[in-house]
């Protein structure tokens, strides 16, 4: 594999790490917001990863690279709440707090930016590795 595909993969890996971050971000964003029906309140939202294999034009394995598949919302049920002096609150008084728990979103998070650190690692060490070929070649 080329020095070249290796940084296609690496920058796959980044872009879909920083795509899980933004959603992650969207997601804390809005976990204290509070809607007037279960149908307007915000649920989470994650993005779907695939895989791409990429084959030469021989047939040979060349890698493969992570592309994001979409972006999928949580089934996770809004959390009703009795408040009836709130001003969303609903004939019953009632409200919906969003369907996000702050905890996984957390863990997700540092799961992404491990991920991401590992990407760039990744990246560093083939320039590490270009560098040598480099100076080997002035010897």
């Amino acid at each position: 594999m080329s020095f070249s595909g290796v940084y296609d993969i690496a920058a796959s890996a980044l872009q879909a790490q920083t795509s899980r971050m933004n959603t992650v971000a969207s997601n804390l964003a809005n976990a204290g917001s509070v809607a007037a029906s279960e149908n307007e309140a915000y649920r989470a939202i994650k993005p779907v990863f695939a895989t791409l294999y990429q084959q030469a034009q021989d047939g040979e394995f060349k890698g493969a690279k992570v592309n994001i598949a979409g972006v999928l919302q949580s089934d996770r049920v809004p959390e009703r709440r009795h408040q009836p002096d709130h001003p969303l609150a609903d004939n019953d008084g009632y409200v919906y707090h969003a369907g996000v728990n702050v905890m996984e979103e957390m863990a997700d998070m540092m799961s992404a930016s491990r991920s991401f650190e590992s990407a760039v690692e990744v990246i560093g060490r083939v320039n590490s590795m270009q560098q040598g070929l480099l100076n080997l070649g002035q010897r």
